[in-house]
């Protein structure tokens, strides 16, 4: 009895076993003959959104690859680097430029780090998020948000993370001094660099010699403002040919002037404290700055960013070729 019970059970399971196998059969050839009748045109399609699919939801969620494409952050990237951005690290946008996720990971001092440029003027949701999901379905190749002249717009920027809540910096011909939260000493930010072994670059453009010739144009400049001829020793000084001015410099010379020729207007006042006190970061914002110091349009311009603006982190510099390696 026991052992016919047994024949039954494998028996079952043979029979079973076939009819699996039979249906498998089946599905597979017919889904071949459908694939035989398959226009062509529409397979390749198929294969097509799929593959977009597939880029879209890395670039969004996990890498995204970006161009750079000036020279703010020279030597750390050069104009023409591509880069690929650590999405997923400080929380992805659930779409693009909508709501980002939660992370418990923050952004660091010194990191480098991507986020939306604040004096971007959008031209509507629906062309954001199209210029957007082209832009990463190329890998950067194709980007359709152009200026009047052709060039691509600024949307994003991409600069260190230098500046942190309570933290006070003040520009001195073109060189930071910092004092940290918390903290009654100022100092040199190449000093603190060399401390802490930071290994990236600053670059200037400009010579310390060059400031005497800016200072005086800013001089000159405001004697323009106000209808009246430059003193000749201004002149001269103010004669020489800098190709990289430092506009900031320059600037605060100008309203230095201005400052003491309208001593009752309190607006020269309000503009001229704004380069001699500095730049103060507010608590949960991100002072970012430019490696490039002279050729960067940077957190100097547009103040300090929140952090919750920072949409990922430089990770991989992809090409060209010679360039390969991690950012730094």
């Amino acid at each position: 009895m026991l052992e016919k019970t047994k024949d039954d059970f494998f028996d079952r399971l043979a029979l079973l076993t076939e009819q699996v196998l039979t249906q498998r059969c089946r599905v597979r050839r017919i889904k071949k003959e459908k694939q035989k009748t398959k226009n062509p045109l529409l397979d390749w399609l198929e294969a097509f959104i799929w593959a977009a699919g597939v880029v879209l939801l890395i670039n969004q969620y996990l890498f995204q690859a970006y161009q750079i494409p000036s020279g703010s952050m020279i030597d750390t990237l050069l104009i023409g680097d591509r880069i690929f951005v650590n999405k997923v690290i400080f929380g992805p946008e659930l779409l693009p430029g909508m709501a980002k996720l939660p992370s418990p990971i923050k952004p660091k001092r010194n990191d480098v780090i991507i986020f939306e440029n604040p004096s971007y003027i959008s031209r509507g949701p629906a062309f954001d998020i199209a210029q957007r999901i082209i832009y990463m379905l190329t890998l950067s190749l194709v980007d359709i948000d152009r200026d009047e002249s052709g060039e691509p717009k600024a949307h994003f920027l991409i600069k260190r993370a230098v500046g942190w809540g309570g933290d006070r910096f003040v520009l001195e011909q073109g060189e930071f001094r910092i004092r940290f939260a918390g903290e009654h000493r100022w100092i040199r930010e190449r000093e603190f660099n060399a401390q802490r072994k930071l290994n990236h670059r600053l670059s200037r453009l400009m010579d310390a010699g060059d400031y005497p010739a800016l200072e005086a144009a800013g001089k000159a400049m405001a004697y323009m403002d106000v209808g009246l001829n430059a003193p000749p020793n201004l002149v001269r000084t103010a004669a020489a040919t800098l190709r990289y001015p430092d506009y900031l410099a320059r600037e605060q010379a100008r309203l230095e002037v201005l400052r003491g020729a309208y001593p009752q207007d309190t607006r020269y006042r309000m503009l001229f404290a704004r380069y001699t006190q500095g730049w103060y970061v507010p608590e949960g914002r991100i002072l970012p700055l430019g490696d490039n110091r002279d050729n960067s349009r940077d957190g100097r311009y547009f103040g300090p960013i929140r952090e919750a603006k920072v949409l990922g982190k430089g990770s991989i510099i992809y090409w060209p070729l010679g360039r390969l390696g991690p950012i730094r």
